[in-house]
């Protein structure tokens, strides 16, 4: 009897998993199309082949929707492996980082939730700035905390390290994700994200080298 209720209680919860990811996909397309503003519990309900009735059964309100949404997006930033070791050497660690952080940032559909984000963090600020707790700022002060390593060991002199992994993170994204997330150009092509970040880790370590 009691394998038997596990075996149930299993296959509730695959269940419940695979319909939650139902809807979130479908909620997804809606929020890319339409905004936030655009959506309603209505079109995301139609576009995840649910009925609103089950909808709110996991999701209280559309807010509750982008913010799972969002949460989802800061696991992907979370898996995305970068090197940190202290044992490897700036230049290598620094345009293994560039290209990973921008292919992160210019992948297929992922400029949506930061879209997204930017049109109603004034409005809802506590959104932006668990976005940006979560994604934004974690990556800046992984970063950050190898550059304070290798100031210790004298290859880098810095004096902020925090200022210095924001500037480097910048540099990366010249030229190309401001004209992707505006959608005024596609995704850059391999080429252009290594000439980009090769040219900016030049210019990072021309600046912070040690003497």
């Amino acid at each position: 009897m009691v394998a038997a209720v596990r075996d149930t209680v299993a296959i509730v919860s695959e269940e419940d998993s695979s319909k939650r990811r139902q809807i979130l996909d479908g909620a997804r397309r809606v929020f890319m199309d339409l905004g936030f503003d655009g959506a309603s519990m209505g079109e995301i309900a139609r576009a995840a082949a649910v009925s609103k009735g089950t909808l709110y059964v996991y999701f209280a309100d559309k807010c509750a929707l982008f913010e799972a949404i969002l949460e989802e997006e800061a696991l992907q930033h979370g898996q995305v492996v970068f090197n940190f070791d202290p044992a490897r050497d700036a230049e290598t660690t620094l345009k293994e980082f560039g290209q990973a952080y921008i292919h992160l940032l210019c992948r297929p559909g992922g400029g949506s939730a930061i879209r997204t984000v930017m049109a109603i963090a004034e409005r809802m600020p506590d959104v932006g700035r668990r976005y940006y707790g979560r994604v934004l700022d974690k990556t800046i002060n992984r970063l950050a905390n190898y550059l304070k390593a290798h100031v210790a060991s004298g290859d880098l002199a810095i004096d902020d390290c925090d200022l210095a992994a924001s500037q480097f993170m910048e540099l990366c994204k010249a030229s190309l994700f401001l004209p992707f997330i505006f959608q005024a150009a596609p995704a850059p092509s391999e080429e252009r994200m290594t000439e980009v970040v090769d040219s900016a880790t030049r210019m990072f370590l021309a600046a912070y080298r040690g003497k």
